[in-house]
């Protein structure tokens, strides 16, 4: 580690000691965030990590990168293509950051292959509530390094991490394959993870309309190329909707760095529900004219601004895949929204705290985000009635978005007991447990609020 890294994390190192020798609570400030849950930092009870944002070394020989914990995904890639690598989970919004992918759990489109981001990880430096840093792996303190994983800073202060690195190529040669009802997906979805892809996800656009993708990495095209990152190009979902509604299979190759960041202009789709929200025609013109906003990190500065996010379901939810057809089928049934992202996935079982651990030999992820635009009342009885659902059918939610359930009914789907070792042995008791970080908490919703923070570029994190 350089000279700044090492003098970054002792001043922080001091910091955590004073609160630990004070008993005192305290939060991790990291600058943004990729949660849907609105945070409020208090100044004097706040760790600040957000300078903690370089990439320290890219070794092409080892195919390793040594990371701080805000070095986002986009800076990350960045980095490591010239070298001819690239991590092999790449999660789809630039601005999502390595210490949010691993203790968030996250996952992407080569998550079927490889798992979640933390599988991905050789070493991370980890400090602890006392002000103690350890290097933790899957040899040392084996049982905090998984079980990091799906803790959201509840065990510690991420500082650096060792992330592994595979050969990248120019395209990502693609291949949108329709389809036509739920069942359809879901075993065109676990076929398709036994043969020799890159990358899998898929989009349902209705119940009897949707398109699975697959990609390889390759430096020669075999098809048209097409770009998702310029203001002039298409919305991903929006190529992807004209293609499934066709009925053919199509090639197409698309730049690497467009294809691993495809979803972030518009957020997957929720730009459209913006449109919407502040009645303004959608179309190719109005698209390009919003551009600059309508990108990931301005949409979530938005999002934490207005406390709007209350007033959405925006919720990923991973299930056993022969529970996956169920599950849509109630989706449609109860909530009718679409579109839907669908995301095979390799279930983790090490950690107490994972959303994915489900107990199934490959998982499916629903993306279920919309705008319903209800009262908080109306909008618990509906995250409640999806949790039940979720778990009726064994399978776990993603902690990121709002959580309704009670702490029993938490903990009656997670290790409390092996949970509660981890922040014996690691001293984390004046970090706010997993629960206290999670659970629902409501705000007062202002758009005006939302969107002058986005006019403005302003981060929408509340601190007193």
């Amino acid at each position: 580690m350089d000279k700044q890294h090492k003098q970054q994390v002792s001043a922080l190192a001091k910091q955590v000691k004073r609160f630990y020798e004070q008993r005192k609570p305290f939060k991790v400030y990291h600058g943004n965030t990729n949660s849907t849950r609105v945070l409020t930092f208090d100044r004097d009870s706040m760790v600040d990590v957000s300078q903690l944002n370089r990439v320290l070394k890219v070794d092409k020989k080892r195919k390793i990168a040594v990371v701080e914990p805000n070095v986002p995904m986009d800076k990350l890639v960045e980095a490591t293509l010239p070298h001819g690598l690239v991590p092999p989970v790449v999660m789809e919004f630039p601005g999502i950051t390595v210490a949010g992918g691993l203790q968030g759990g996250a996952g992407e489109s080569s998550s079927f292959k490889y798992g979640t981001f933390n599988r991905t990880l050789n070493w991370y430096d980890i400090m602890l509530a006392n002000g103690e840093v350890l290097r933790v792996s899957r040899k040392q303190h084996a049982d905090l390094f998984w079980g990091a994983a799906g803790a959201y800073g509840s065990l510690g202060v991420v500082t650096a991490a060792e992330v592994q690195l595979v050969p990248a190529k120019q395209y990502v040669n693609v291949t949108y394959l329709p389809v036509t009802s739920f069942t359809e997906a879901s075993d065109q979805l676990q076929k398709l993870t036994k043969q020799s892809y890159d990358y899998i996800d898929g989009i349902l656009y209705g119940p009897n309309n949707g398109v699975i993708i697959v990609g390889n990495l390759n430096d020669t095209p075999h098809g048209p190329v097409q770009t998702f990152t310029k203001r002039s190009d298409p919305w991903f979902y929006l190529h992807a909707e004209k293609i499934s509604w066709a009925g053919k299979s199509r090639q197409e190759s698309i730049p690497i760095f467009d294809y691993l960041f495809r979803y972030d202009r518009g957020a997957f789709w929720m730009g459209a529900y913006a449109f919407r929200h502040f009645r303004t025609p959608f179309n190719n013109v109005t698209r390009w004219l919003t551009d600059p906003f309508m990108h990931t990190r301005r949409m979530y500065d938005a999002l934490q601004a207005s406390g709007l996010s209350q007033e959405c379901i925006i919720q990923d939810l991973a299930m056993p895949a022969k529970h996956a057809p169920e599950f849509l089928k109630f989706i449609d049934g109860e909530f009718g929204f679409y579109p839907l992202w669908l995301l095979p996935i390799l279930p983790d079982r090490h950690s107490p705290l994972l959303s994915l651990n489900v107990n199934a030999k490959m998982a499916i992820n629903v993306g279920a985000w919309a705008l319903l635009g209800k009262s908080e009342d109306q909008m618990a009885k509906l995250n409640r009635k999806l949790e039940r659902e979720v778990q009726r059918l064994e399978g776990k939610k993603c902690l990121y978005g709002h959580c309704y359930y009670t702490e029993k009914e938490f903990w009656e789907l997670y290790d409390k007991p092996q949970y509660d070792r981890l922040r014996a042995k690691y001293k984390a008791e004046t970090l706010p447990d997993v629960y206290s970080k999670i659970r629902h908490k409501p705000v007062k919703v202002s758009a005006k609020r939302g969107l002058l923070h986005v006019l403005l570029g302003k981060n929408g994190i509340r601190i007193k």
